[in-house]
């Protein structure tokens, strides 16, 4: 079962639960960390030259740990497939910067071989990794990308770095000269191997879940601070922040709207049992900033608002 539960700013309460069909097997793959993809807005594109002949390092800090990982790649709005030629996991020296520790760098496979090509629209898992990944681990994730994509996939609000710099530098031990953007790039999350019992909880929301008014390369949003409240209270939750910036649910924002990525960004993850949802203030402040609307205008929206939230 996924269970509900709405923030009191929404005054919603807690609305029922959703059914997941449970596994059986000894360990079970749970979402340690994850973001949500969108078509980057105009200011957020790289030029086509940055993502050619490009490694991207790309550092994320997981929730939960575990000995084995699997990562996922995204291609979901693309509209050509594209091919990665090397993708590599090594744990970061610091959240804050591009250097990792060199011996516990490790390719990443898909079906046996080095590279991949992730058709348009899809997301690619890579094989199992034996890895030894501790809960609140900072990760580099490189990608080099020979050609770039025919349309962006990324997430912009990563309140974190993202090192870029030409040439196949997957394994390098630090990437000096690399140029920094705050976005993260066709990376959707990173599964870790469980034991019974284990689950994850999806944080589905805008801005505030998103990290505004988080520090840069902090790690300090609210779902972090659940996650490590979590963990000291020894619960074995991944906890998963698929918040968007300008996130709404009846109409797309800056990405896509809270119903189109719903199967995508929760129900597709691994080993979900728990959402928060907190989302709806932006279908709510946008709608009338003048108070011109008449009241019939409020009430329908109310009513599109709960409709959305029953499906």
């Amino acid at each position: 079962m996924i269970r509900l539960f709405l923030p009191a700013a929404l005054a919603l309460g807690v609305l029922g639960t959703l059914a997941q069909a449970q596994t059986t097997s000894p360990r079970v793959w749970v979402g340690s960390w994850a973001t949500s993809q969108q078509v980057p807005e105009s200011r957020d594109v790289l030029p086509a030259a940055d993502l050619t002949d490009a490694t991207l390092r790309q550092i994320v800090h997981l929730s939960i740990g575990g000995g084995t990982l699997r990562v996922h790649l995204s291609n979901a709005f693309g509209t050509e497939p594209l091919h990665v030629s090397a993708a590599h996991v090594a744990r970061a020296q610091s959240a804050a910067a591009a250097a990792i520790v060199p011996a516990t760098d490790t390719a990443l496979t898909f079906e046996g071989r080095a590279d991949v090509t992730v058709p348009a629209g899809a997301e690619y898992i890579s094989d199992p990794l034996v890895f030894a990944a501790e809960p609140q681990a900072d990760l580099a994730i490189s990608l080099y990308l020979e050609t770039p994509p025919a349309r962006q996939t990324s997430h912009p609000g990563a309140r974190a770095d993202t090192y870029l710099i030409h040439g196949n530098r997957v394994s390098a031990e630090d990437l000096p000269g690399a140029s920094k953007v705050q976005h993260w790039f066709n990376l959707g999350g990173i599964d870790v191997s469980a034991a019974p019992g284990a689950s994850a909880v999806v944080a589905l929301g805008d801005s505030i879940t998103d990290g505004r008014g988080s520090t840069t390369n902090g790690n300090d949003r609210w779902t972090d601070d659940l996650a490590r409240r979590l963990l000291e209270g020894r619960r074995r939750v991944g906890v998963l922040n698929h918040g968007l910036g300008g996130g709404r649910v009846l109409n797309d924002g800056s990405g896509p709207n809270a119903l189109a990525r719903f199967d995508r960004d929760v129900l597709a993850q691994a080993g979900v049992r728990y959402l928060i949802l907190f989302e709806g203030i932006n279908d709510i402040g946008t709608f009338d900033r003048a108070g011109a609307r008449p009241r019939s205008a409020h009430d329908a929206l109310v009513r599109d608002l709960t409709g959305a939230f029953a499906q």
